[in-house]
């Protein structure tokens, strides 16, 4: 049976990832600026906000922590939270929710916790992709699962880069199971794909759902290694890119990019959909939002 134990180690998890990709991203700030000495502007820093779920009744409903960093010279808006709620869930939420996965006596009994960490960062340099990643812990009475994936966003695709980042993801998921990367790839291809627009959000990773095999430890593990493979894949193709030029027109190519991932995430997202019907803060939500787009 799964309990406050197996709670407590995931949250704990979550949190300790955000940490360590948080000092990453400040690291490959100060490396930019001691790389870039024409560039005079500071070195972007996280900054932490409390945010609380609404429960609709006045209990608490949990809550976490918002780690935002604006206007860096590498990263132009890079959001990372992490987040516990729990309490009751509401009825568009149960809808949600068993629309694709079937809970026995949910409405008698609806509720529920939740633990997770959301990350995406728009980069300043539109050779650089954007990036997305989200890992998380479901429990209700009836049932527990693990969810999430990570999937690259160039405005300017580099296949070299593509290349790189799925060969990371394939290495970390086949410790686990030989057929979860092809498995969570046409996941993510399916996924990630703006149905209205009849294209791709970028050039695709890896996302599962409702992984539950009835071993908790495994299952943990694999969130955990999928949070691992983040770190190998981006940070490299960070690097590569942050100190090339770019032209007006590069930046205008990535704005209209960043109108599809607005898209995709306001009409399309479950997680957005969720926190939303959940009564978690919007602002917390909505913080994948990148800070310009265009729509042509």
């Amino acid at each position: 049976m799964i309990g406050e134990n197996e709670k407590r180690l995931a949250e704990d998890w979550f949190k300790s990832l955000r940490d360590i990709i948080c000092q990453e991203f400040e690291n490959i700030e100060y490396l930019h600026q001691k790389l870039d000495s024409n560039n005079d502007s500071k070195p972007g820093k996280f900054e932490q906000k409390e945010t609380k779920r609404d429960s609709g009744n006045n209990t608490d409903g949990g809550g976490g922590v918002m780690s935002i960093m604006r206007n860096g010279r590498v990263f132009e808006k890079v959001g990372v939270n992490v987040s516990a709620v729990y309490g009751l869930l509401a009825t568009e939420a149960q809808a949600s929710i068993t629309a694709r996965k079937k809970i026995p006596n949910l409405k008698e009994d609806p509720r529920f916790w939740a633990s997770g960490i959301s990350l995406v960062a728009h980069m300043r340099n539109p050779l650089t992709p954007a990036i997305h990643l989200n890992t998380r812990m479901f429990w209700t009475p009836q049932a527990w699962w693990f969810g999430g994936g990570t999937d690259l966003n160039p405005s300017i695709v580099n296949d070299e880069d593509t290349k790189f980042f799925h060969g990371v993801l394939k290495k970390f998921c086949d410790r686990h199971d030989r057929d979860y990367y092809s498995k969570f790839k046409e996941w993510a291809d399916t996924y990630f794909f703006i149905p209205h627009r009849k294209v791709a959000r970028g050039v695709g990773g890896i996302f599962y759902d409702d992984l539950s095999t009835g071993n908790w430890e495994n299952d943990f593990e694999f969130t955990k290694d999928v949070g691992n493979a983040f770190v190998e894949a981006y940070i490299p193709i960070t690097k590569k890119h942050f100190l090339k030029s770019w032209t007006d027109d590069d930046k205008k190519t990535q704005e209209i990019k960043r109108g599809l991932y607005a898209e995709f995430n306001l009409v399309h997202d479950r997680g957005t959909k969720f926190g939303l019907q959940s009564g978690h803060n919007a602002e917390a939500v909505l913080m994948s939002l990148p800070p310009t787009a265009k729509w042509i």
